[in-house]
């Protein structure tokens, strides 16, 4: 609580004026680098030694020698990707820092003494900390994964989408991208570039593999316009940069607070997809039909269920042909003449299959009572078997 009572007086110290709300990804990083100067400014009295904060580009963006700012250092972008260790370069002592893997910044202090490591340790705490404070009091992007992720509690949402003018009335969706391959591209900044109005549409990631995409939608989007902007994302990523990627898409909402429903359905689609659409790279909430039924159900009814369907080991006894056929008789509505031209066999072929079926099952495929019962049986063995995470 002292520690964050410091960090607020501080940042207050730094800024003489009020700033208005950062409307930008480049407004946002212009604030970060006044709010560097601002405590290099203060520190440069108490640390008798030159200070200051390099970006990812070893461009200089605050110093306590204001002649240096915006000049670059070739020689310490390379370490800035490897690791937040310190390290030495020019006679001066620098550690990284940043809330991703890859830091942000590093913070540099003339010396190479053990003084100076000390230095820019407590320099790289400090400003990490502040910043971390003012990006969760500013950053809209922020707030919105914290949103999503229920990290924010529901009476505050509606009081801190104020103070960011952030406009709840409008219609959102959420989309899950999860990678399943990817190169040397980061699939994440080329959403970014995909979605570059930062006003409307948020992207972030949540673990290594999985980006979230909160889109604003018009009034006339439908769920098929959702699934095809999902399917441009999915093919620009795989065409243009051999990134192979499935989709979750969650329901239209309206309101901050719906959004971390409409997360949690993307979560589901992409669930519910792996066990029943395997070969589905775009799974949308809204079509998932008796698989989000089945989905919901506790796996002891979905037992029991089974076991009155099915005779004692019957399901297990059809192979891999026999379910096959199965397959293609559903996908042709129970079509024998069209299912046999299909499978490229005679009809009493086929006939002969299906009445092997009932004799091992009880059901008769035939009958649109039993193909049902079948069908949903064949469901729930899939769902059992696939043991799928719960949302």
């Amino acid at each position: 609580m002292l520690q964050s009572v410091i960090y607020k007086e501080t940042i207050n110290k730094s800024f003489k004026t009020t700033y208005p709300f950062i409307n930008n990804r480049k407004d946002f990083k212009s604030m970060s680098n006044r709010l560097f100067q601002g405590l290099v400014h203060q520190m440069r009295d108490t640390i008798d030694a030159t200070i200051g904060v390099v970006d990812e580009s070893a461009t200089i963006i605050a110093c306590s020698d204001l002649t240096r700012v915006g000049t670059t250092n070739e020689f310490v972008s390379l370490d800035l990707s490897d690791s937040h260790d310190i390290f030495i370069r020019d006679g001066f002592t620098y550690k990284p820092f940043g809330s991703r893997v890859k830091p942000d910044y590093a913070v540099f202090v003339e010396g190479v003494d053990d003084s100076a490591a000390k230095y820019a340790s407590i320099l790289s705490i400090t400003l990490s900390n502040i910043k971390q404070y003012y990006d969760e009091k500013y950053d809209r992007n922020n707030f919105i994964k914290n949103v999503i992720l229920d990290n924010v509690l529901p009476g505050d949402i509606v009081i801190k989408a104020r103070e960011l003018h952030f406009n709840a009335e409008i219609s959102r969706a959420v989309f899950l991208i999860r990678i399943i391959s990817a190169n040397d591209i980061s699939a994440y900044d080329v959403i970014q570039n995909l979605f570059p109005d930062k006003n409307k549409d948020f992207v972030f990631n949540i673990t290594e593999s999985d980006i979230v995409l909160v889109k604003e939608l018009k009034s006339t989007v439908d769920s098929k316009d959702l699934e095809k902007l999902a399917r441009s994302i999915a093919d620009t990523l795989s065409s243009e940069f051999y990134t192979r990627v499935n989709v979750g898409i969650g329901t239209a909402v309206i309101g901050v607070k719906e959004l971390a429903r409409s997360f949690k359905e993307a979560q589901m689609a992409l669930e519910v997809g792996k066990v029943f659409d395997t070969d589905k790279a775009i799974v949308s909430y809204d079509n998932l039909g008796i698989a989000r039924l089945i989905y919901h159900l506790p796996t002891v009814l979905c037992e029991t269920f089974l076991h009155e369907v099915f005779k004692v080991g019957s399901i297990e006894s059809l192979d891999h042909e026999t379910l096959f056929t199965i397959q293609k008789f559903f996908e042709n509505n129970l079509n024998v003449s069209e299912t046999s031209r299909k499978l490229f066999v005679h009809r009493n072929t086929l006939v002969y299959r299906l009445e092997k079926i009932k004799k091992l099952t009880g059901l008769d495929l035939r009958e649109f009572d039993h193909a049902i019962i079948f069908k949903i049986a064949l469901m729930v063995k899939r769902y059992l078997s696939a043991n799928p995470v719960k949302f």
